[in-house]
């Protein structure tokens, strides 16, 4: 499953940013506008966001997204969507 998300940061920005608008509208449109902002590429932001995400979340931010992932329709997107939220969530404290 992680290896799934990491390997959608090495797909086009364009088949990310399809999959994931088709998965999870409202994930899709924080990264698009996330990675606007810090003007990088969809797929890129997710690939810093995963790196982040496995560097520096928490005992409670990893049960979290165990669950998200394991409740989700498509765990690829909920995982996705998390470690976006995550990025953002260190951006703004940064």
């Amino acid at each position: 499953m992680l290896g799934d998300i990491i390997s959608l940061g090495q797909q086009s920005s364009a088949q990310l940013s399809a999959w994931l608008r088709a998965a999870d509208p409202d994930a899709a449109t924080r990264l698009e506008q996330a990675a606007a902002h810090w003007e990088e590429s969809p797929a890129q932001f997710l690939r810093i966001a995963v790196s982040d995400f496995i560097a520096e979340a928490d005992e409670e931010a990893w049960a979290s997204l165990v669950s998200a992932v394991r409740d989700a329709p498509d765990p690829g997107a909920a995982c996705a969507a998390r470690m976006i939220a995550f990025r953002l969530q260190l951006e703004s404290v940064s």
